[in-house]
């Protein structure tokens, strides 16, 4: 049976955990998930002495940072609390042979399973700079924001949050060779680091330094009042359309079909990805009162989703509609 993640005590227990640990990362708008999800529950029945788990990777983004998640659906293999191997994507050949080959390897004196060699990880700085660039403004800190775990973290919260600073974060206490390696590549020895446009601004006491002279607000990358910026977005080309993925790379089924369609109009458009901002793909739905994706805007107003499109398309209205002229 899989096993659902669904905080981080479930994560630290799969960690602790003595059999082979199998990790699903997937989203609801890949497909793909699926095939991968029946793939695995077929390898817990065939293969002995692993446990699956499934992870829905926008709802635990600080652990999908930590694994470096940049696509779903991706599975991780964990073997004493440590990732010994992964597969992105669908390819259900390479799962089913290195999850077959790491619960085979051979046992030590000690009747611990020993892990293959793991696949050779990215250099460590190269890592460090992804992540320093992972956000205009990047905060390391311990613990996370809603629960800071030493007193200068929770101040650089606060400061931020006073500022409604725009932001992302990186609990260093998740992974000792970040918490290690950022120490010496930034060559600033105490957390929190606090980073810009990829370069080190500094620790709580710098912040509070530049706080007080009115440099950190001219800096920090400001949140957007989500209505104003919503106005914004519909109003980027005389065609908007909202939809999972890129137009060439459509990440659900009702995206893909809409781009067959508005390839055939031979018109052009702007677009947006949703899954790219939860703040847009969750406030967009309130905002037009429409709840599904995708969904097509006309200079600014909402035609409809998918369905209304092959509607007007049935009755010849499609291309006088999405020139404004219907």
């Amino acid at each position: 049976m899989v096993v659902t993640i669904l905080n981080e005590g479930d994560y630290k227990a799969m960690l602790a955990s003595q059999s082979m640990a199998v990790v699903h990362f997937w989203a609801d708008f890949a497909e793909e998930c699926k095939n991968v999800t029946e793939v695995l529950n077929e390898l817990e029945k065939e293969v002995k002495n692993i446990c699956v788990y499934s992870i829905e990777a926008e709802k635990l983004p600080e652990i999908s940072m930590k694994h470096e998640i940049v696509a779903v659906p991706t599975v991780i293999l964990f073997k004493a609390g440590k990732a010994v191997d992964r597969v992105d994507g669908m390819n259900a050949a390479e799962i089913s042979k290195k999850v077959k080959d790491h619960a085979a390897s051979p046992v030590n004196t000690n009747g611990i399973a020993q892990a293959p060699p793991a696949v050779k990880k990215e250099d460590l700085n190269t890592r460090l700079k992804r992540l320093i660039s992972a956000h205009k403004c990047m905060l390391f800190m311990k613990g996370s924001p809603k629960e800071p775990k030493c007193g200068f973290s929770k101040q650089t919260i606060g400061i931020l949050e006073d500022l409604k600073a725009q932001y992302g974060t990186f609990d260093i206490l998740t992974d000792d060779e970040v918490r290690q390696g950022l120490k010496t590549f930034s060559n600033w020895p105490t957390y929190p680091q606090l980073y810009i446009d990829g370069e080190l601004v500094g620790g709580l006491d710098i912040i509070k330094e530049m706080l007080e002279s009115g440099d950190l607000q001219t800096m920090i990358p400001k949140q957007v009042d989500l209505d104003a910026r919503l106005k914004e977005l519909v109003n980027l080309g005389e065609i908007t359309i909202f939809m999972k993925g890129e137009p060439k790379g459509p990440k659900c089924g009702f995206s893909r079909q809409l781009m067959e369609i508005m390839e055939e109009t031979k018109l052009e458009f702007k677009h947006f990805d949703i899954l790219s901002d939860e703040d847009v793909r969750q406030g967009l739905k309130k905002f037009s009162n429409w709840p599904t994706y995708p969904q097509v805007y006309v200079k600014g107003e909402l035609i409809g989703g998918l369905d209304i499109i092959k509607e007007l398309k049935e009755s010849g209205d499609l291309v006088p509609t999405l020139k404004g002229e219907a």
